[in-house]
């Protein structure tokens, strides 16, 4: 290897436990924003329904977050033969699904992390989806931007 591509492998890196670091602090936050950031007393062990659900939205929100940083990458923005802006809406579209289902979870939860009600799911999801929002919005106003011909 490069003395260069070390030094852009080592910056990935930090970016990325950076990335990390900063999705911890926003996922706390929203945990203490709905009043359930203190752990249980007893913890509940294994899959719940509720719990289930917050990972399947966190899932969702991570294919929103995906699906929208494609469509906010590529030059040519496209998915298949739809139009560019097809990735940017469907990331933008599951970020809002991620978003109303983590906030819904949050709001029926009765108790913190380890009760089984899936608060952390359902705040990872609110975060992630808020992401996939933000990024398909960037990539449908870039995608709105006329091309310059030269």
């Amino acid at each position: 290897m490069t003395t260069k591509s070390m030094k852009r492998l080592f910056a990935l890196i930090l970016a990325a436990l950076a990335a990390a670091a900063v999705f911890g602090v926003l996922v706390h936050a929203v945990l203490v924003a709905a009043h359930v950031s203190e752990p249980a007393a007893t913890t509940v062990y294994g899959l719940t329904f509720r719990r289930l659900w917050a990972s399947a939205v966190a899932v969702l929100a991570l294919v929103g977050v995906v699906l929208s940083g494609l469509a906010l990458a590529r030059a040519a923005n496209r998915f298949g033969t739809a139009s560019g802006r097809l990735g940017a809406i469907v990331g933008s579209v599951a970020g809002l699904l991620a978003v109303v289902n983590g906030g819904l979870l949050l709001a029926i939860a009765n108790g913190g992390p380890g009760t089984g009600n899936g608060v952390v799911g359902a705040a990872g999801a609110a975060v992630l989806g808020l992401i996939a929002m933000v990024l398909g919005g960037l990539a449908l106003a870039r995608s709105r931007r006329p091309r310059l011909t030269g």
